[in-house]
């Protein structure tokens, strides 16, 4: 059987409410995958005690282990999840205080980037889910200033946001360009097919590795990242997507031909370099 290599661009670890960093690689490696990129998750979910430098901390606590006691090549990108800001307000915290909260977690994530803990700055970016629009223009402000570091650290950013089409990509697009960082550099996480250059305008799209959204977007070309966000989350058991799925989704496009060898090596590999400034081996 032909070795090929597999990145889940997106993937969560947790060993508070999942199964933790070793179960979820073994898992992937035993299914073929090859790299993982592991995003902080929200503090929340890691304890009331909990900031955003602890949070930060303990995923490159995991990738080190995943390193260190597993085959698979793991990844740590560290930042604020914009759902953080509404959080705080809800519990009392004004916008603007929030606003600082959100700034100053952004500079430590930079810095984790710099010393070499992580590879990106994220998920940062824009709630899924209905705000004001005084909310609305803080996360523009934080967006933008997440870009600026990321240019600073020649790093990328992966976003966290509403549903997005062209019009929306074009509008980060310009983000980035008002930033100084490279549009490729913005990696649009839980993409849809938007593959083609006037459709995703630049930044790198992180496909979510359904077998209809991979298939479409295979079927514009081969510059994208694919992605499971698995949330490792016992009581919700394989959401987003299981741990399995990116190096499954691959081998089952690669057995039937509809991908080559080469296409595997751009879309796991090539991309994935490129985008993030990092060497993976095999």
């Amino acid at each position: 059987m032909v070795m090929i290599p597999s990145t889940d661009n997106h993937i969560h670890v947790d060993p508070i409410n999942g199964e933790g960093p070793l179960p979820v690689a073994q898992k992937f490696y035993r299914s073929g995958g090859t790299a993982m990129i592991i995003p902080n998750k929200p503090t929340w979910t890691v304890g009331e005690d909990c900031d955003f430098k602890r949070a930060m901390e303990l995923v490159v606590g995991y990738v080190e282990e995943i390193n260190r006691e597993t085959e698979v090549q793991a990844f740590a990108v560290v930042g604020s999840h914009p759902a953080e800001l509404s959080r705080l307000v809800r519990e009392g915290t004004t916008l603007e205080e929030g606003e600082e909260l959100m700034r100053g977690a952004l500079e430590t994530a930079q810095e984790m980037v710099l010393e070499g803990q992580a590879v990106a700055i994220g998920e940062v970016g824009r709630p899924h889910y209905e705000i004001t629009p005084k909310e609305m223009e803080i996360h523009n402000r934080l967006l933008l200033y997440a870009m600026e570091l990321a240019k600073e650290a020649d790093c990328p950013v992966q976003l966290h946001t509403e549903s997005a089409g062209p019009d929306e990509f074009l509008e980060f697009a310009q983000l980035a360009d008002q930033a100084g960082l490279k549009r490729e550099k913005v990696i649009k996480h839980f993409s849809g097919p938007l593959v083609l250059q006037e459709e995703n305008h630049g930044l790198t799209p992180s496909l979510i590795s359904s077998g209809d959204v991979i298939q479409a977007g295979l079927k514009k070309g081969t510059n994208f990242l694919m992605e499971t966000d698995y949330l490792d989350d016992l009581s919700r058991p394989g959401a987003v997507l299981g741990p399995k799925t990116v190096p499954r989704r691959t081998r089952k496009l690669f057995n039937a031909g509809l991908i080559s060898e080469d296409d595997v090596h751009r879309i796991h590999v090539e991309n994935v370099e490129r985008v993030y400034g990092i060497e993976l081996v095999f």
